[in-house]
């Protein structure tokens, strides 16, 4: 019983913490989108795709850690690791993906997806330079 507490409890967090991390994405990836696109576009969606790229990097630098036996503090070991970085390549471009796929112009067209890459890329570097001033 404990156990399976443990894991719903663990569910909890990671889908509240991935949520509020996604809040933070999204409002910069949609001022980055209404600016690229010249156009509003659909706040909701954008915090949907953000969401599901937030949880699925956690999952990602969580395993690369745990694949490389760095759970614990200090962390700089873990930034120089060159498989997280090919991870977070990937996850940038999983993220790029789904904010192309998921967000659409409130002309109901699909934004483009040089400037879904543009709106990650911002994510990414305002997120790296929380990260390395937090580490």
């Amino acid at each position: 019983m404990n156990a399976l507490l443990t894991v719903v409890s663990s569910l909890v967090w990671w889908v509240l913490y991935g949520s509020i991390g996604a809040l933070f994405c999204a409002l910069i990836a949609w001022s980055v989108l209404r600016w690229t696109e010249r156009c509003n576009v659909v706040f909701n969606r954008v915090y949907l795709a953000c969401l599901l790229w937030t949880l699925l990097g956690m999952l990602l630098v969580v395993g690369v850690a745990a694949y490389e036996g760095h759970l614990h503090p200090p962390f700089r070991a873990l930034l120089a690791s060159g498989l997280l970085r090919w991870a977070l390549v990937g996850d940038m471009l999983v993220g790029a993906v789904l904010v192309c796929r998921l967000t659409p112009r409130v002309d109901a067209r699909r934004i483009r997806f040089g400037n879904a890459c543009l709106a990650v890329g911002v994510v990414a570097a305002v997120g790296f330079g929380v990260g390395t001033v937090l580490v």
